[in-house]
């Protein structure tokens, strides 16, 4: 498997990605994935692994990198660094990552491994806001969007993700925990209503007894059961929209 550090010119700056995509003759469909709050580290690096090893060419970009080279050891997570990584988080926009993915779309087109193609994307918990609306700004090109436990997807600013549902072309797949105070009970019927109103081939399910988090192996409210499920429903949505 080949892999790299990368770093992608943007409108505000250079970012940090990580790459990772099969030995065998490419180019490959193109999967970004877009980070959690706790942001880059070794366990994302995994996962865009693990994309790559289905024949992918994964992208996993810093979202962070207007504030530096922000990087969080959950093993030592207390009080202050959770503040540390709300207010990194509370640092994003919708728009501003709509621009950071314009930029990975032009190195994108640089990299030989990365096919010009539709293209899919993921996305976990703060960034479930983003798949949305990265389908919703691309959607020539985003063919297959996965949000795990997405927030913020349904709110009452004129931002709000949602809104975009109109202009998606691709395919939706949205995973949520059952037991998540992070995803108010407006928010699952809102996206169905807004996805079947605009025809939009999707499926939105809730995994019984899990929490928010449940995909990661290094959390306390890891689910293997639920995250392999969810890998499954993922990579076959891939595998039926990108090849």
């Amino acid at each position: 498997m080949g892999e790299k550090e990368s770093t992608i010119a943007t409108a505000d700056g250079e970012m940090y990605a990580f790459s990772a995509w099969p030995d065998d003759d490419g180019p490959h469909p193109v999967v970004v994935m877009y980070m959690d709050a706790p942001g880059i580290r070794e366990e994302l690096r995994n996962f865009a692994r693990r994309i790559a090893a289905q024949g992918y060419y994964a992208l996993l970009p810093d979202l962070y990198y207007r504030l530096g080279d922000i990087r969080f050891n959950l093993k030592n997570r207390n009080e202050k660094m959770g503040e540390m990584i709300f207010a990194a988080w509370h640092s994003l926009s919708n728009a501003g990552v709509a621009s950071d993915t314009a930029a990975m779309l032009d190195f994108l087109g640089s990299e030989t491994a990365a096919s010009d193609g539709p293209m899919g994307c993921v996305g976990y918990c703060m960034s479930g806001a983003y798949i949305v609306t990265v389908a919703g700004t691309y959607p020539d090109r985003f063919a297959a969007n996965a949000s795990l436990y997405g927030v913020w997807i349904v709110t009452e600013h004129d931002d709000s993700p949602h809104l975009l549902a109109g202009k998606i072309q691709g395919e939706m797949y949205l995973a949520f925990a059952e037991h998540d105070h992070w995803v108010p009970d407006n928010v699952i019927p809102d996206l169905t209503a807004a996805f079947d109103a605009n025809g939009i081939t999707h499926e939105i399910e809730t995994y019984p007894g899990t929490e928010h988090g449940y995909a990661f192996p290094e959390r306390d409210m890891y689910n293997e059961a639920a995250a392999e499920a969810t890998w499954e429903k993922m990579f076959a949505l891939y595998a039926r929209t990108l090849g």
